[in-house]
């Protein structure tokens, strides 16, 4: 039988860790800090997204066989509608909770909400990958399933809703038209990564620990774009 100890500890395992990369990422916007009512809302709409995916999935699971490791066409559609599903919902999050409201001042902003949505919807997501094993006892299961997903599933989240924020970044001072195509290109390269990532982790057992390898160096690319969309703040909004 369910326990509500069990949500709760898998809950925990889950919000940690992406709390500890919130503060990580938030560090890089010291100067000018978003408002914590706005990050909090932000995070727990990232949440909400998850189990907005889980349910759009599994009617999409209805029409689609979940595909196995040996991928074919169908199979790979399958993976990029779901990558497309997860990359929508979180944008949707930061988009309704920070990215339209007046909050979102500077190029940095997109980056700063969209990753914190991207963070709120891994923490939700990996409670719930969390909560099978600790039920069955298994701790040690848990613990290696959550060093996983917190090296990796919270990686391919950052890194790929970042995406979208640094395409927005760099259009932040471009007419409207302008700011909707940088956005679309974003998305779907954010697509691409996810569904890359998805394809990887599901056809290759030897390739994993070099796909992880791969997010710490797209995290490396993001934290200089950081420092890039810092400049482009300066240049556009006070000169």
């Amino acid at each position: 039988m369910f326990a509500t100890s069990t949500f709760f500890f898998a809950f925990l395992g889950g919000v940690l860790p992406a709390s500890l990369w919130l503060w990580f990422w938030l560090r890089e916007d010291r100067v000018s800090p978003e408002p914590r009512s706005m990050i909090i809302t932000t995070f727990c709409a990232g949440m909400v997204a998850t189990l907005v995916a889980v349910v759009i999935s599994g009617i999409l699971r209805e029409y689609i066989p979940f595909p196995g490791k040996n991928l074919d066409l169908v199979g790979i559609i399958f993976i990029m509608l779901w990558a497309s599903i997860e990359e929508f919902v979180k944008f949707a999050a930061a988009y309704y909770t920070a990215l339209s409201r007046r909050e979102n001042d500077e190029p940095i902003d997109n980056m700063v909400y969209l990753i914190t949505a991207a963070l709120g919807f891994a923490a939700l997501e990996n409670a719930l990958f969390l909560v099978g094993p600790i039920q069955k006892g298994a701790l040690i299961d848990s613990i290696i399933n959550g060093n996983l997903r917190f090296v990796g599933s919270s990686l391919l989240h950052v890194v790929s809703s970042a995406s979208i924020g640094i395409f927005m970044a760099f259009a932040f001072c471009k007419l409207p038209n302008a700011k909707r195509l940088f956005t679309t290109i974003g998305f779907i390269f954010a697509v691409l990564l996810h569904t890359l990532f998805n394809y990887y982790i599901l056809v290759s057992d030897s390739g994993v620990f070099a796909v992880f390898g791969v997010l710490w160096i797209g995290v490396i690319i993001l934290l200089l774009f950081f420092e890039r969309a810092k400049k482009i703040n300066k240049s556009c909004v006070y000169d």
